[in-house]
């Protein structure tokens, strides 16, 4: 495996998280060349391994090139609950190399018995598979036909090259040279990425207006929806600020800015609108707050009733809208009604100077739900489904929508 100047690197590549997944073969002393050029590049990379690849290379050597502790199995998680889950939600691209005709067969059947096929199967990032073998093994049906599956599943195969072989015959089955390899994952993340270079504020949660310091109004909103446009914006390249009115765990790429009222919002997102290319407002913005919040706690005993004068709250959208944000950034609303669903999204969408708005109906129960559907409106007139699925892939169908008509980064 020849060396590559750190320089000559795809820009895809460099700076990228890798999660770089060996497996038991002979090949595996090259990985670790190929994982301190990956270093070299300005890469974080994080290596696991199957229990067989220790028994030609070490973890020593790739936690010493790598700068990171290697996982080796699913029970010596180091204090992580699910380290597959992690390694596969970190990584921005999976590189397994080598991969054997084992691994290649375990992949194909999706098992997941041992940490490496378990990250793959885990993962929502590319995968690229670098295959190194006996040419005998190469050539047999059953391989071919487990490359073809995990091609017909997005895979990114990367070789094997011919030459010389570790068992003394000559023919196809040696790993692919570190710049195949390297325009492997370049293919694979400039096809998985294209929302790099991209910046995308995305609000969410149910803003809480308080009444009193112990009580508040609000809806029933969980943010999840939000959440999930955020999500699939960072995975997709894009940077990400996520403005949030509920409990957020945090998720790689993703700003998050916790916020409880609607002026509070609104002040987070102005903030943070410079340079922004997409503002998607997925939250459920309270539409009145208390005209008056007291300063003490309001006590039971201290009134036989109470009187709950509320006045109209800050409209975030029509504010942002009379500021003149800058130029290139493209506006999409949420709109949830549970009648006349389309008509007040249309209502919406011109009101408040959207280029796009989401339609859907909470009579379904969507909210704190796993699942969501509706439509989206553009301001051309364009219309698109959105078939119920689950949030995290309606919200990579928003943004399928989306990108086509984004400024460029």
């Amino acid at each position: 495996m020849s060396p590559l100047d750190p320089a000559e690197v795809p820009a895809a590549v460099r700076g990228r998280r890798l999660a770089v997944l060996v497996s038991g073969g002979v090949a595996a002393y090259k990985v670790a060349d190929l994982v301190s050029q990956l270093v070299a590049a300005g890469c974080e990379v994080r290596v696991a391994q199957t229990a067989a690849s220790t028994r030609f290379v070490g973890p020593a050597t790739f936690h010493g090139l790598s700068g990171h502790p290697v996982q080796v199995d699913l029970w010596s998680n180091r204090g992580v609950a699910e380290p597959h889950v992690a390694l596969g939600d970190w990584a921005q691209a999976l590189l397994l190399a080598p991969a054997t005709a084992n691994q290649l067969a375990k992949l194909a059947g999706g098992h997941s018995d041992d940490l490496v096929t378990a990250t793959v199967l885990a993962a929502r990032c590319p995968v690229v598979v670098a295959p190194a073998m006996n040419d005998a093994m190469w050539e047999k049906p059953a391989v071919a036909a487990n490359l073809e599956t995990l091609r017909e599943r997005g895979f990114v195969i990367v070789g094997p090259e011919a030459g010389r072989l570790a068992s003394g015959h000559t023919g196809a089955g040696r790993l692919a040279p570190t710049a195949e390899i390297f325009a492997g994952l370049e293919a694979a993340i400039a096809a998985r990425y294209d929302l790099a270079g991209r910046r995308v504020v995305v609000t969410a949660g149910g803003t809480r207006e308080p009444i009193d310091p112990v009580r508040f109004i609000s809806n029933y909103s969980s943010g999840k929806m939000g959440h999930a446009v955020a999500e699939a914006a960072a995975d997709r390249g894009a940077s990400v600020l996520l403005v949030t009115a509920a409990p957020y765990a945090g998720h790689a790429g993703v700003e998050g800015v916790h916020v409880e009222t609607a002026q509070e919002m609104l002040e987070a997102v102005r903030a943070g609108l410079d340079a922004a290319h997409l503002l998607v407002m997925v939250a459920a913005v309270a539409d009145f707050r208390p005209a008056k919040q007291e300063a003490a706690k309001i006590r039971r005993e201290s009134v036989k009733e109470l009187d709950l004068r509320l006045e109209k709250n800050v409209d975030i959208l029509a504010e942002l809208a009379r500021e003149s944000p800058a130029e290139g950034l493209l506006r999409v609303g949420f709109a949830a009604e549970d009648a006349g669903l389309e008509a007040h999204a249309a209502e919406k969408l011109a009101r408040k100077k959207l280029d796009a708005i989401v339609a859907n109906d909470i009579s379904g129960g969507v909210f704190g739900s796993e699942e969501n559907a509706g439509f989206m409106l553009f301001r051309d007139g364009a219309r698109i489904d959105l078939p119920r699925s689950t949030k995290r892939e309606m919200a990579e169908r928003i943004l399928d929508a989306l990108k086509p008509r984004l400024a460029g980064p």
